[in-house]
């Protein structure tokens, strides 16, 4: 019998040492590739001017300097809307929608999954095509039920649509088909619970990596678009918004980049904590038992 190989104890797939070395390579290759745009844009953040323009660019900094982050919140000082209001609507944006969307996407996952109620099939498949239509489509549809609902120029309009993620729903719901067997739900209703109490008690802890998943992304998305196109009025504008105005005005570089580094530090950091939660959500959405 074939000795299986094993590392920290756990039985790892039957490869040749050399096989793992060759695909360590390559996926670092192919890591230190998808992660370059990300050092340059954090390299120019503290690029002084002189440098920014050099032909052919640097990979690296010469002198390091701050004024980039200087000049970006000075800039943002200077507005006649505090920069503290702009981080308010920013967090309050991106907990509304992200706790809003977890509910809703969760409960809607379970139904469809262990509540067998007449169409369930075909409702799923309806939010799996939907996937496929763009927001470009359903735009002046979206406008009018806007107008119709006087949701305009409101938080409303930039956190209620985003209860709507079809995508965490499509991945929840998969993730309960293969890691919540219908036997315990059968188990527990026969034991009288409700189906809330199911939800609530069983089928959410069994699917940590799912919700937090769901989580992750529709806050990184939140996060990284801020308020709604629909929104005019600056006092309900988001940190996003803010400095996207703040660099068109000044039209600088440096300050710029200091400004994408900020505002993609908070999705990095969060995603960094939960990779393993994503991963783990990611392989198994798609099994079947």
């Amino acid at each position: 019998m074939k000795k299986l190989r094993t590392r920290k104890h756990s039985v790892v797939l039957n490869r040749s040492v050399g096989g793992d070395t060759v695909i360590t390579v390559v996926l670092c290759i192919f890591g230190i590739f998808m992660f370059s745009p990300t050092y340059y844009l954090i390299i120019t953040a503290f690029k002084p001017i002189g440098e920014m323009f050099l032909t052919p660019p640097n990979f690296y900094v010469i002198r390091p300097t701050m004024q980039n982050f200087i000049d970006l919140f000075a800039s943002m000082t200077s507005t006649w809307v505090p920069l503290s209001r702009y981080i308010f609507n920013t967090i309050y944006i991106s907990l509304g929608a992200t706790v809003g969307c977890l509910i809703i996407g969760s409960m809607a996952a379970y139904a469809i999954s262990k509540v067998r109620f007449p169409g369930y099939n075909v409702v799923f498949q309806l939010i799996v095509y939907s996937l496929m239509i763009s927001s470009t489509v359903t735009g002046i549809a979206h406008f009018l039920v806007f107008v119709a609902l006087k949701w305009l120029n409101t938080y409303t309009i930039s956190i209620v649509p985003m209860w709507a993620s079809t995508l965490g729903l499509y991945l929840m719901k998969n993730f309960i088909d293969s890691n919540v067997p219908d036997s315990m739900i059968e188990a527990a209703r026969i034991e009288g619970c409700s189906e809330f109490r199911i939800y609530l008690t069983i089928v959410m802890p069994l699917v940590k990596p799912a919700w937090l998943t769901l989580m992750i992304t529709v806050f990184q998305n939140v996060w990284n678009v801020g308020a709604s196109s629909y929104v005019y009025s600056e006092n309900l504008k988001t940190f996003d918004n803010a400095i996207n105005s703040i660099i068109s005005a000044s039209g600088t570089q440096g300050a710029g980049s200091a400004a994408a580094v900020i505002m993609m530090s908070v999705p990095i950091i969060v995603f960094i904590i939960t990779q393993s939660q994503i991963v783990e959500t990611m392989g198994s959405s798609g099994m079947k038992d």
